[in-house]
């Protein structure tokens, strides 16, 4: 039986006996191989018990395939380990997504029945719908059909572009992506492949600068030492580059057309989320000689465990001498973070998945050209798997509008039964209060939602045009109005403060330090000491000394200079000139072409200050590392063992191999033993020097803090950083202020340190708290409520070594405990969580990539521009709002008022008193434009907002829309319909289309002077909506002669009455708003004076 059946089988046994996944595994690995159907070599060589055996030599493997066909057409199995043949994706064991990308919502057939649906599963929508509907019963027909149908399909058909837009966009972003061509290599050749079309098993060629199109296993680099760097910014939001290595075997392949004849398969776990860690195992059927047979399995065992949460696969141990006959080599494939990795696999899918934006992915090779196995595609793919839809924001200002909606709804049911009631229920009483809930339906304005909607695109637009702030993108255009009521921001450091550009600033030997203006002094050292003929030649002496001897400020100079050349991850790559391989490049050694590569910005520094003093870091391969000296001799250094960073040691280190080899091919308790192994090293070794390295604060960071402290908005910073790094850039950013105390928060480890460390808290008032992660998760722990009402009350805080979780748990505690708003500001991938926790999140495009700011609400270049948003274009889209809801309301009650006079006049009847084009037109034609012009207001200058932050913190209380501010709308709403409506009923003649003509035009004029009146600013785009709006309405009289006595409109009687009713429906509010103005101004009114 051939392999493929015997997977089969193996997966039909695994559900039915629950056999371990390790024991399965070894003899799936065994048997894929090409292995015979073998009783005796099963048991030898994997140690299955009989039963085991008997059960999966009596399973029917047809039966096994049809059970697992099943399963996974419907769905009822979970994801499983794949075996992925090398360049077969025909050998296939199980059914695999295809590599697309797809953002969109809704395809052909879903669009309109999914549009629709999310429109009216809100009360708001299906209110309006189902009163159209009622229009098609006769005995609730009020008016002709397109008085109710035409506004509905208005807001329909802006809603259904809107989303056919963003389909259309995203589809085309989707394509582009989808479309990137790749080579693949064939047993015909290199074939040309769009991303789409790739499969599990192929082996693809990624260029130099290309995005990976899928997550991989490296086989071979065009380099000879098989290096390749890759960039994972649009993944975990890291820029640096970092070094990875393919599979030992297949780089030693003469040529990439090679791998297709040597018939080698990865064995792959299953699918999962885990982006840092990935354990398989690469078989590659050959002749083994007896010697590369044990180091194969020591390498095995070294490789073995990879995980960080301690689960790994069985490591694959020698149990037996090596077969004569040729047989597998297995060697397990690690994509981990960890510094014995063969290879590594990221996606880089990931930001184009989350926000629907066309962006780089998240990993790319620089200065090689890498052959890749797939192993996992399209919704499999670990950045994938990793997106989450971020949650649908809805702002404060919309929740507040829908609350008074709600009360508008129910003044139209109490209106109803009132008008019902005064006729005493007589009759079909219940078919008249449907008729008066249609026929006062105006009390809630079906256009209020439309001019909310394009406003938030006006604001969107005006801040994406607004020079002062170049480069600023909206991604969310529903909650421009948050950015004018922030009370709590929250802010990463690395690239968010700062600029994430590490400069070196001092070294200090013991008895002399060093600053920038003295360099020069450290160069002559190092010239000194390797221009010296009768010094002994450096090259021979070790970075390290073994004796304290008194030395010269030269010698000690120069060996904590070799130190800092020597002690780092960094390394050259050269790229100039059309040359792109680095050991050709490496020959010349031109500083031009070279370009240093680490995963730390910090290394970096010291490496080029080692340069600018007469070091040169000039190359560097897995084994040895090479310095120019100033002489521009070459120093070769063999590299024996690396002790990488960790943030348990918060060092890293270079020596010998020693015992660390034997600790590290352990299998039990491998980071423990050795952790103990490097600790025992690092005794009574000498202190050359302390360096100091700082990142430099972005441009304006100190005014734009204190601008927002000051507009009364408390700034939370919260970073991964270690405790003092945080606090110094706390104090140099002026987040703390020089006369506030700052109360470190001691580090607490149980629920009795947390509580004797917060009552020490309390007893300080006014101080900045600066707690780390690990305190902090205690403190949420026991005393949550506690701990947030202390924090909640200090000036700042700081937290630092904060997880991506934690600070969006800190986001998520904060809006539960004070009810405010917060806005969270970040850089990097690890800030996306807390950004899309927050009420507003911002995104800052820096050093870091662009995920936050692909995930954000909104993106900005520098943080300065934060102070711009917010204090300008915050408070105006949020004061705009504000009045134009308002006044769509007002607009709505008045016609509404004056139909309720109407009919209590008419003895209750519940007969419209405007019908046709007229109650349309009221509400688009005639005063949509000036009305939505509201939205170009402003009370003060966009310099004085920014100059007076403290206009922003009367927002926080939202008074420009409250209760109050509704509340006098209604009654001005009800003035001005009451008096428009018993002064036409009073002035009217003999007809009752007179009527209709004097209190209709009064009803427009009135709105057209309620507009001027509500201005603060005028604009030019103001004035020509007033003045089309009344020509509109005058050039339409002439078509409205069913409606309207066209003849009875010339006259002076009909214009008189009309004047005198505006007058008195408009006079006292003004006189009104000049006497507040007078004695009770507001508070920008004196600053526009």
């Amino acid at each position: 039986m051939g392999s493929s059946g015997l997977r089969v089988s193996l997966a039909f046994v695994q559900i039915q006996t629950g056999a371990s996944r390790s024991e399965l595994l070894e003899v799936k690995l065994a048997l894929s191989s090409g292995s015979y159907w073998n009783k005796d070599a099963i048991k030898k060589e994997h140690c299955v018990s009989s039963w085991k055996f008997e059960l999966l030599r009596q399973a029917a493997p047809w039966f096994a395939q049809l059970c697992c066909e099943w399963l996974r057409c419907c769905g009822g199995g979970e994801p499983r380990p794949r075996t992925v043949w090398l360049g077969h994706p025909e050998k296939r064991d199980q059914r695999y997504p295809r590599n697309v990308i797809n953002n969109q919502k809704y395809n052909f057939f879903t669009f309109l029945p999914g549009v629709l649906f999310n429109q009216f599963k809100y009360f708001f929508n299906l209110y309006f719908l189902l009163l159209a509907c009622s229009q098609f019963v006769p005995e609730m027909r009020l008016g002709a059909l397109y008085t109710y149908w035409v506004p509905l399909g208005f807001v329909l058909a802006v809603t259904i572009i809107r989303e056919a837009v963003e389909e259309i966009r995203c589809y085309l972003r989707d394509k582009e992506v989808n479309s990137q061509v790749y080579s693949r290599l064939t047993a015909r050749g290199t074939v040309k492949v769009k991303s789409s079309s790739i499969q599990v098993g192929d082996l693809i060629i990624v260029e130099k600068n290309q995005r990976v199109p899928a997550d991989m296993v490296f086989l071979r680099t065009s380099e000879k030492n098989g290096s390749c760097f890759l960039r994972t910014d649009q993944l975990d939001g890291e820029t640096d580059w970092k070094l990875r290595l393919p599979v030992a075997c297949t780089q030693r392949l003469p040529t990439a057309a090679d791998l297709l004849p040597i018939r080698s398969y990865v064995y792959a776990e299953e699918p999962n989320i885990d982006i840092h860690n990935f354990v398989g195992t690469f078989t590659r059927p050959s002749a083994v000689m007896m010697g590369a047979w044990r180091d194969q399995c020591l390498h095995s065992q070294e490789l073995a465990i990879c995980r960080e949460a301690g689960k790994a696969p069985r490591p694959a141990i020698c149990r037996e001498p090596p077969p004569k006959e040729p047989r597998c080599t297995e060697s397990p494939v690690c994509l981990a973070e960890c510094s014995s990795s063969l290879n590594v696999i990221i996606s880089e899918m990931a930001s184009l998945t989350t926000q629907c934006k066309l962006g780089p992915p998240s990993s790319l090779p620089r200065s090689c050209t890498v052959v890749g196995v797939v192993l996992y595609t399209g919704r499999e793919l670990r950045s994938v798997m990793n997106t989450s839809n971020p949650r649908s924001k809805i702002g404060l200002f919309d929740l507040e509008v829908n609350c008074l909606t709600k009360i508008l709804f129910g003044a139209l049911v109490v209106v109803s039964l009132v008008m019902v009631a005064l006729q005493h229920f007589a009759g079909r009483w219940y078919l008249q209060i449907i008729r008066f809930l249609l026929l006062f339906s105006n009390i809630i304005p079906i256009s209020l939602r439309v001019n909310l909607d394009m406003g938030k695109i006006v604001y969107s637009w005006v801040i994406r045009r607004d020079s002062k702030i170049p480069g600023t993108v909206v991604r969310s255009s529903t909650i421009p109005e948050q950015l004018g009521r922030i009370s709590y921001l929250l802010t990463d450091k690395t690239g968010t403060l700062t600029q994430n550009e590490m400069v070196f600033k001092r070294l200090h030997l013991g008895t002399v330090a060093y600053g920038l203006d003295s360099m020069d002094e450290v160069q002559s050292h190092i010239f000194s000491i390797y221009t010296q003929p009768s010094q002994d030649p450096p090259a021979q002496k070790g970075p390290t000394l073994t004796t304290k001897v008194r030395r010269t400020m030269s010698s000690r100079a120069h060996e904590a200079v070799k130190a800092i050349a020597l002690c780092h991850n960094v390394t050259p790559v050269y790229e100039s000139n059309g040359v792109t391989d680095q050991a050709e490049a490496e020959k010349q050694y031109e500083d031009s072409c070279r370009v240093y590569q680490a995963s730390s910005p910090d290394e970096v520094a010291l490496v080029q200050w080692t340069e600018s003093v007469g070091l040169t870091l000039v190359g560097r391969d897995q084994s040895s590392m090479q310095l120019r000296t100033p002489g521009d001799q070459i120093l070769n250094f063999t590299i024996l063992q690396i002790f990488p960073f960790t943030y348990e040691s918060k060092r890293m280190g270079i020596i010998v191999r020693a015992r660390y080899v034997q600790a590290k091919l352990s299998v039990h308790d491998r980071s423990l033993k050795v952790a103990t192994v490097i600790e025992s090293l690092e005794m009574e070794m000498e202190l050359l020097c302390l360096t100091g390295v700082e990142d430099q604060l972005q441009a304006d960071v100190r005014p734009t803090l204190e601008t927002l402290r000051n507009a009364g908005i408390k700034v939370w910073m919260l970073t991964g950083d270690k405790l003092e790094t945080a606090t110094c850039t706390a104090k140099n950013a002026h987040l703390v202020t020089r006369n506030q105390d700052i109360h470190i928060f001691r580090l607490v480890t149980n629920r009795g340190e947390a509580h004797l460390e917060l009552n020490a808290f309390r007893r300080k008032h006014d101080c900045a708290l600066v707690i780390s992660g690990d305190s902090l998760e205690v403190c949420l722990k026991y005393y949550e409520y506690e701990f947030m009402e202390l924090a909640c009350q200090c000036p700042a805080v700081v937290c630092c070594r904060c997880a991506p979780t934690q600070k969006a748990q800190i986001v998520r505690l904060l809006q539960e405990r004070t009810g405010k708003l917060t806005c969270a500001v970040g850089d990097g991938g690890n800030d996306v969580s807390m950004i899309q926790e927050s009420d507003c999140g911002v995104g800052v495009e820096g050093k870091e990539g662009k995920q936050a700011s692909l995930a954000a609400d909104f993106s900005i270049t520098q943080f300065k521009h934060l102070g711009r948003l917010l204090m300008v274009h915050g408070r105006n889209s949020y004061k705009r709002s504000a009045a134009l809801s308002q006044f769509v309301i007002h607009r709505s009650l008045c016609i509404s008022t004056m139909q309720a006079v109407f009919s209590s006049v008419f003895y209750f009847a519940s007969v419209p008193l405007y019908q046709g084009f007229l109650i349309i037109g009221y509400s688009t034609l005639y005063t949509m434009f000036p009305v939505f012009s509201l939205v170009l207001d402003k009370d003060v200058k966009s310099e004085v907002a920014m100059l007076y932050p403290e206009l922003y913190k009367d927002l926080l209380k939202g008074r420009p829309l409250s209760y109050k501010t509704f509340l006098t709308w209604v009654l001005i709403s009800i003035y001005q319909g009451s008096t428009i409506m018993y002064g036409a009923l009073l002035l009217f003649e003999s007809e009752f289309v007179h009527i209709v003509a004097i209190s209709f035009t009064s009803l427009i004029l009135t709105e057209l002077l309620m507009v001027a009146l509500t201005i603060q600013t005028w604009h030019w785009l103001m004035t020509v909506a007033e003045l089309l709006s009344l020509a509109c309405y005058i050039a339409s009289l002439v078509f409205l002669h069913e409606f309207i006595d066209v003849y009875f409109i010339a006259t002076l009687s009909f214009l008189w009455k009309v004047s005198v009713i505006t007058l008195v429906s408009c006079l006292p509010l003004y006189v009104l708003k000049y006497l507040r103005r007078r004695f009770s101004p507001p508070s920008y009114s004196k600053l526009t004076s």
